[in-house]
């Protein structure tokens, strides 16, 4: 009899004594993005684990949140594309992962000497994924996680594939059986032209599957006796809930309020070229656009160019979410 069949509670973080793994071996994205540092660490007991972006102090973001079953922190003051940003925590966990975010928001503040001066609030936003399903216990990522993701972030490396946020991840959920899901996880993609920096960093949990660019599906929808994944419009039966895609756009040329939100806005509404079906009512889906603010308008991209390279980047961070 399995754990979730039996009267016992399962194995959660009250009940287990867990410890935070932050050193990784595996495919890796390298970058150039000194004022950017990523952290990932995890929870091998789950397993289950949050991916965190630190920004240098001037960072501005914006949301777009097109999933129906979407959980998050501090995305409010985004909407206008005009919120301030010291951090995103991604995460597992579902609603429970949010804690995550707490953490890197508690280690923010040890940085500042425990100042609670107006000026030096932590600016934390987070957002989480429902990556229970793999998986029979209820471990998540918790505040000791986010601290032990931030103090191991640095510059310039990201781990691909089921790392991080991503540890427990599927995708393509939506046909009947025998088709399946597959494993997936985090991706990313970079661009430089003009000395104008684009990165798209990616966690696909979603109830659609993984695209490419000649119109075949590549991951989910699998049927194990054939080994095809067809590229089917009747699913027959709704999918099933817990889906989720978590995006973090990031350039470093300078943008206003608006016209950061229409950068998320078009990189979210391209992603659905490489994740069909995508923005489902039981996905989660949310993209944060991040400008750094190191670029001068006039010295970087035309908006419309900005805004096809990194819808062109977030495909290339989709396909790269998983390990064949």
């Amino acid at each position: 009899m399995s754990q979730q069949e039996s009267n016992d509670p399962l194995l959660s973080n009250d009940l287990v004594t867990l410890v935070p793994q932050t050193e990784f071996c595996g495919p890796k994205l390298t970058f150039d993005y000194p004022s950017m540092a990523v952290g990932v660490a995890e929870y091998v007991a789950g397993p289950t684990g949050c991916t965190v972006f630190q920004f240098d102090h001037g960072a501005v973001g914006a949301v777009d949140i097109r999933g129906g079953a979407h959980a998050t922190l501090y995305t409010e003051a985004l909407q206008n594309g005009e919120g301030k940003l010291d951090a995103i925590c991604l995460a597992g966990g579902s609603f429970y992962g949010l804690e995550a975010a707490t953490g890197v928001a508690a280690e923010l503040l040890a940085r500042q000497n425990y100042s609670p001066h107006w000026g030096n609030i932590a600016l934390v936003s987070g957002a989480i994924i429902y990556d229970f399903g793999p998986r029979d216990n209820a471990v998540y990522p918790d505040k000791a996680l986010g601290r032990a993701a931030l103090k191991a972030a640095r510059s310039g490396v990201f781990p691909l594939g089921p790392r991080g946020a991503g540890r427990s991840a599927t995708v393509g959920k939506w046909l009947q059986k025998p088709y399946r899901s597959e494993s997936a996880g985090q991706g990313g993609a970079f661009r430089e032209i003009d000395g104008v920096k684009v990165a798209v960093f990616t966690v696909v949990n979603a109830v659609g599957a993984i695209v490419n660019r000649q119109g075949n599906v590549v991951r989910g929808s699998l049927d194990p006796r054939s080994g095809e994944r067809p590229h089917v419009a009747d699913a027959g039966l709704p999918p099933p809930s817990g889906n989720t895609t978590l995006t973090v756009v990031v350039t470093n040329q300078i943008l206003g309020g608006w016209s950061l939100r229409q950068l998320a806005r078009h990189v979210h509404t391209s992603m659905a070229r490489a994740i069909q079906p995508l923005h489902t009512i039981s996905d989660g889906d949310v993209l944060f656009a991040v400008t750094t603010n190191e670029v001068a308008q006039g010295q970087g991209l035309n908006e419309y160019v900005l805004g096809v390279l990194a819808s062109e980047v977030a495909w290339d961070a989709v396909l790269t979410s998983f390990i064949e």
